[in-house]
């Protein structure tokens, strides 16, 4: 295939092992946006960071060890919740031209997109600095974001893509892993008051974006894009070695499959912006309906809303607050910080569920059962923390109920890594249509992103 370079690594792989090179390559885009989400948790506690540069609070000697005490929780929160405004408008630039020159140009955009944003985090000198460097590293995370689930499932068999995408999200949450880890071993330098503490975490993660960056180039473009721009003979190509040569027929008839569906999505709607494919929810004397029967509108509000109640489900309070909540538990400020080190390890761990389950079980029922197992998890780790803090004075009562406190804060983010943390990645990829799928993918984004800012 001459159209192709011949450096790309369809050439020289097929099927599962091809399958496997792709969903390392966006594993890794994944990794990155679990690390970038999980470093602000130790960011937040550095003495240097909090109390000399961007100056929301003071430092206390409490049990024993230095530690911030918040005085300016807007300013703080402010910071960390402008990254997701950039994700926001990440996701709609990136989901627009993902549907222009393709998804492998725009992984490459965000990745070096999030190394300037990364830089200037690493520089930061105050908070307007700061504030600044968040917003443009939360646009290239959010180019990511919309675009590398759908290459991923548009490359991946029908059979299997629930597993790879389950597995991609195990590198996610990997990342939240090692972003808590390095920041707690570089918590003890200078007592924490170095501003290495900080500046080391936030610049680790140039790494892995200027790796995707170098490797992206020689990654087959994905073929549902290419049918839909022109170049079958290049589409055909990728997904018979996606298959496997001697899987010739089955290749054949899904690539067909793909021209039909392309060409009868471009008769049945004719309007494709993301005003129109929101407006299309509406009636058509407000001129929705416009997208006929593909039902445009709806889809979209499934996958805003999915991505927000997965926000609301608490998560990312969990996540980033996990040292208060376990403070709050009864334990100390070291001891509050290892064991919520270990929730996140727990939490990697029980995203492999998903590898078994979101196929075999489907998308509702692996959301109704998550559903039930975190909101009675939920329940018991507030009830028991609660008994905990009434019980100070009382050694072992406070130590039994904050033992169970944080047990079921662990059976919670296990419960979401098993179900609610794939699935609404994965449903705007299989719902949306060929012709809007990347920009139906940053509606998704754009839920994800209101969601995280609001809570």
């Amino acid at each position: 295939m001459d159209l192709i370079s011949k450096h790309n690594i369809v050439h020289r792989y097929e099927k599962r092992s091809l399958l496997i090179a792709i969903n390392c390559v966006a594993g890794l885009a994944i990794f990155f946006f679990g690390y970038d989400q999980g470093m602000m948790g130790s960011v937040n506690v550095s003495i240097d960071y909090g109390v000399y540069r961007m100056k929301f609070g003071d430092v206390e000697l409490h049990d024993g060890a230095n530690q911030v005490t918040v005085q300016n929780s807007t300013l703080q929160g402010g910071i960390v919740a402008v990254y997701y405004l950039g994700t926001l408008v990440g996701c709609l630039v990136g989901g627009w031209i993902g549907e222009k020159v393709g998804r492998i140009k725009v992984m490459a955009l965000g990745a070096i997109w999030g190394v300037v944003g990364a830089s200037l985090q690493t520089s930061a000198m105050n908070a307007p600095w700061m504030i600044c460097a968040r917003l443009v590293n939360g646009i290239g995370t959010g180019m990511l974001n919309v675009i590398v689930p759908v290459w991923a499932t548009e490359t991946a068999s029908h059979t299997s893509r629930g597993q790879f995408v389950a597995i991609e999200f195990t590198l996610n949450i990997f990342g939240v892993v090692v972003a808590y880890w390095l920041g707690f071993g570089c918590s003890f330098v200078n007592d924490g008051f170095s501003p290495f503490v900080w500046r080391f975490p936030i610049a680790f993660q140039i790494i892995p974006l200027l790796f995707l960056f170098a490797i992206v180039w020689f990654f087959p473009e994905s073929p549902r894009w290419l049918v839909k721009v022109g170049r079958e003979a290049e589409a055909r190509y990728i997904l018979g070695r996606l298959r496997g040569e001697d899987e010739y027929g089955l290749a054949e008839a899904e690539f067909q499959d793909i021209v039909n569906v392309a060409e009868l999505e471009k008769k049945s709607g004719k309007v494709n912006s993301y005003f129109h494919m929101f407006w299309d929810f509406m009636p058509k004397s407000l001129g929705g309906g416009t997208s006929g029967k593909l039902h445009i509108g709806r889809r979209v509000q499934l996958v805003v809303w999915l991505q927000i109640l997965q926000e609301w489900i608490g998560i990312a309070g969990v996540t980033i607050y996990a040292n208060d909540i376990f403070s709050q538990a009864g334990y100390s400020v070291f001891k509050s910080r290892w064991i919520a080190g270990i929730n996140d390890i727990f939490y990697m761990f029980s995203t492999l569920i998903a590898v078994f389950t979101l196929d075999r079980l489907g998308r509702r029922v692996s959301l109704y059962w998550g559903n039930v197992v975190m909101g009675i998890a939920m329940f018991l780790s507030g009830g028991f923390s609660a008994l905990a803090q009434k019980n100070l004075d009382n050694e072992s009562k406070r130590a039994a109920y904050g033992a169970a406190g944080a047990a079921f804060t662990f059976v919670f983010t296990a419960g979401f890594g098993a179900t609610w943390l794939t699935i609404p990645w994965l449903y705007p990829a299989e719902i949306f249509p060929l012709q809007v799928r990347a920009k139906g993918n940053a509606w998704g984004v754009v839920g994800w992103s209101v969601g995280n800012g609001w809570t």
